[in-house]
């Protein structure tokens, strides 16, 4: 069992950056491949970045070259670093934890993007 808490959200200007944390209870958090999603208001959940127990990533398009993302085993933590924010990007961003077919999810942290 996993349980993960999201942090760093908050309003930025367009042009900005945040990052967002996501913190996991639970052991073998080394073992979990981890990613983020995020979902707009009347928008459908979309995939935002993934990252696997091998350190291999995947970004969706429309982040790719403004967003990264990293885990930090030993804090069983893992980060979305998001620059360059656009106003597109305002939505709530979850994080997740998979291993063996069972995924945990976060809570979800807002982000809005605004002047």
């Amino acid at each position: 069992q996993v349980q993960l808490v999201e942090s760093g959200g908050g309003l930025v200007q367009p042009g900005g950056s945040l990052r967002l944390s996501c913190a996991a209870s639970g052991s073998f958090f080394s073992a979990y491949a981890v990613g983020w999603h995020r979902q707009a208001p009347g928008k459908q959940r979309e995939s935002v970045a993934f990252m696997s127990t091998g350190g291999g990533t995947h970004y969706a398009e429309f982040v790719r070259g403004r967003f990264t993302i990293s885990r930090d085993n030993a804090k069983s933590t893992v980060y979305l670093q998001m620059n360059s924010l656009k106003p597109d990007d305002t939505a709530v961003y979850y994080c997740y934890a998979i291993r063996m077919n069972r995924d945990y999810w976060g809570q979800g942290t807002q982000v809005t993007v605004s002047s």
